[in-house]
């Protein structure tokens, strides 16, 4: 298996204390945030210091570890972190799993460490079997960031193209900005840089003219949850980004773990979609682009239908054109009975 780090560390654990990469000043600005009550890790989590599914997992997993070690209620630890975002499925995967571990402190601190460390494990397996299919020579489009910054280290979709650049695959990366916050432009870039990983950033809507000059070969992203259907929510711009690929011919790849499925959702359609403040639409770091009063739409995510996936890539393999049929045959290797 190719082992290959990244620069980048946005979680790390040292003394009782959670230290966060703040993502919300990136790039000029390279800023820890220590957190050490689960209220304060739940705030880092709401106010997107960290962001990323499998991110937020691992951080609200130390959350309810560093309740336990302070004496605190898991319980309401569990809530407050549970309220901090609806739609990442990892998060409550996350605390299920730390709630159904044995509740002695120390066991549930190498707990929130196990996930941290198994979610770094699977993004390299990931990242192998996705980069696997990509072919030689390719030019690749990504979406929000999905890298270091967004999981416990490598990363889903930017981890297949950081494995995909090692191999020599990869000849052209664009990186979307997404709007509101910005992520390409002041994450993904960024952290590609890091790797002296050449990118080049792409306005949101000029992806489509990029897709119409061949410069595209797949769009790979990430994941913040999968319906049973092979449904998939992630960053807002996902579905018009998997529709224009429909269109030109360009093939789609998404990147998750095995915790951001959800099987008890049939559909897409059974996602709850967090609704952020119209302020990130109509400001940009605290100053107005909008005029005065102006209402706005804030999705943070949108929802993009399996048929419209050419693959989705997972720690325990691919599942080429995903349905509800692919996704169950994938979890039936994974738990037969």
């Amino acid at each position: 298996m190719t082992q290959i780090s990244s620069r980048v560390q946005a979680i790390e654990w040292h003394q009782n204390t959670l230290k966060l990469l703040d993502q919300r000043v990136l790039p000029h600005q390279i800023r820890h945030i220590e957190c050490r009550t689960a209220d304060e890790v739940a705030d880092a989590i709401r106010d997107m210091v960290v962001r990323g599914a499998p991110a937020i997992g691992i951080t609200a997993a130390y959350g309810y570890a560093m309740a336990a070690l302070a004496g605190a209620d898991t319980q309401a630890a569990y809530k407050v972190l549970a309220e901090s975002r609806p739609t990442a499925v990892n998060l409550f995967w996350a605390l299920e799993r730390m709630a159904s571990a044995p509740q002695q402190p120390q066991q549930l601190l190498a707990e929130a460490r196990r996930i941290h460390e198994e979610d770094i494990a699977a993004n390299l397996d990931m990242a192998n079997f996705g980069a696997s299919v990509l072919g030689s020579n390719i030019g690749i489009y990504t979406h929000c960031n999905t890298g270091a910054l967004a999981t416990g280290g490598h990363g889903t979709a930017l981890g297949i193209i950081r494995t995909a650049w090692h191999n020599g695959q990869v000849d052209r990366v664009f990186a979307g900005e997404t709007r509101p916050w910005l992520q390409g432009a002041r994450l993904t870039a960024w952290e590609l840089m890091q790797d002296e990983i050449p990118v080049k950033l792409s306005a949101d809507g000029a992806a489509a003219q990029l897709f119409r000059q061949g410069a595209v070969d797949w769009v790979i992203v990430g994941a913040d949850r999968i319906a049973a259907n092979g449904d998939v929510a992630n960053k807002i711009g996902t579905y018009s980004l998997a529709v224009l690929a429909k269109h030109h011919g360009v093939r789609v790849m998404v990147a998750a773990p095995l915790s951001t499925f959800d099987l008890e959702m049939s559909s897409g359609d059974q996602i709850p979609i967090e609704q952020r403040p119209v302020s990130e639409v109509t400001h940009l770091n605290g100053q107005a682009i909008a005029p005065a009063n102006c209402d706005a739409i804030n999705p943070s995510f949108d929802v993009t239908p399996a048929e419209l996936i050419d693959v989705i890539a997972t720690e325990a393999g691919l599942i080429h054109n995903p349905d509800s049929h692919t996704v169950a045959e994938l979890f039936q290797r994974q738990n037969p009975s």
